[in-house]
C-alpha cells in the first residue's frame, strides 16, 4: 500500500488506511538504547494492516499515543495526511510529548509567548493555553488552512487528550513511526517534556494526570496478564486434541483453508 510522508497512508488511495505498529505489553524500551518504542498500552494485541485493507482494524477513528514523539514532528506529519483527507483522530497522552531543545530554552520561549497580548483588548487574543493537549492542538491548528471551512472541519475531526480517558483506556493506539524521536534527533540531543513545561506555565492538572495513569497503567497489565494465561491454555488445548483433528486439519489444507 502507497504511503504518505510519515507513514499514513496516501490520502490520493481510495480505501486506503493507516499504518499500526505491533502491541508491546510494558509500553516503551528506553530511548537512550536507541530502541524503537511501542506506545500501543491496549488491553487487545493490534496487528498491522495488509495492503489492500479498506480501514483500520478496529472500530472507530484511530487513537494515536505521542508519548515520546517530538510535538512538531507528529504535528506537520499527522496535519495534511490525517485530517484533511477526512478522517478522525484521537490523540491521547499529549502530556509526554517531546519538545527538541533543553527545558530552559523552550521555557524562556513560552514566557515570551505569554506576554504577547493585545493591548486595547486582551480578551480578543492571543489565547495561551496551559494544557499540554491544548498546546499541541494549537501546534497543528498553525500547519492548517483553520480559517477555511475545510480547514475548521479538519480541526473538528481531531480530538486531543492528556492521559488516556475512558474509553480509549481500552481500546487499541498506534504510534507515527516516521516521528519517532531515535528517527528525528541525534542522540545527544537535549529534549524537554511538554507535560512539564505545560505544569510550570500553569497547568494544574499534572499530578491527577500522572495518578489516573499509573492506576490505568496496573489495571492493563493485570489485564494482559490475564490474557496471557488464557491464550496458554488454548494452546495447551489445541495441542491436546491436535492428534484426534489430524485427518480434518489435512482436508481442510488439501482444499487451501488451513494454511
Amino acid at each position: 500500500m502507497p504511503l504518505a510522508k510519515g507513514g499514513f497512508p496516501d490520502p490520493a488511495i481510495k480505501g486506503s488506511s493507516l499504518l499500526c505498529l505491533p502491541y508491546h505489553p510494558q509500553g516503551s524500551v528506553s530511548m537512550a538504547t536507541g530502541s524503537i518504542p511501542h506506545r500501543l498500552r491496549g488491553n487487545t494485541p493490534a496487528q498491522p494492516l495488509t495492503p489492500g485493507s479498506t480501514g483500520p482494524a478496529w472500530p472507530g477513528p484511530p487513537r494515536v499515543a505521542v508519548p515520546g514523539l517530538p510535538a512538531g514532528c507528529v504535528a506537520s506529519l499527522m496535519s495534511p495526511s490525517a485530517f484533511l483527507p477526512g478522517r478522525k483522530v484521537v490523540v491521547v497522552r499529549c502530556e509526554g510529548i517531546n519538545i527538541s531543545g533543553n527545558f530552559y530554552r523552550n521555557k524562556l520561549k513560552y514566557l515570551a509567548f505569554l506576554r504577547k497580548r493585545m493591548n486595547t483588548n486582551p480578551s480578543r487574543g492571543p489565547y495561551h493555553f496551559r494544557a499540554p493537549s491544548r498546546i499541541f492542538w494549537r501546534t497543528v491548528r498553525g500547519m492548517l488552512p483553520h480559517k477555511t471551512k475545510r480547514g475548521q472541519a479538519a480541526l473538528e475531526r481531531l480530538k486531543v487528550f492528556d492521559g488516556i480517558p475512558p474509553p480509549y483506556d481500552k481500546r487499541k493506539r498506534m504510534v507515527v513511526p516516521a516521528a519517532l524521536k531515535v528517527v528525528r534527533l541525534k542522540p545527544t540531543r537535549k529534549f524537554a517534556f511538554l507535560g512539564r513545561l505545560a505544569h510550570e506555565v500553569g497547568w494544574k492538572y499534572q499530578a491527577i494526570t500522572s495518578t489516573l495513569e499509573a492506576k490505568r497503567k496496573e489495571k492493563a497489565k493485570l489485564h494482559y496478564n490475564k490474557k496471557k494465561k488464557l491464550m496458554k491454555l488454548q494452546k495447551q488445548a489445541e495441542k491436546n486434541v491436535e492428534g484426534k483433528i489430524a485427518r480434518y486439519t489435512d482436508v481442510l489444507k488439501q482444499y487451501g483453508i488451513l494454511v
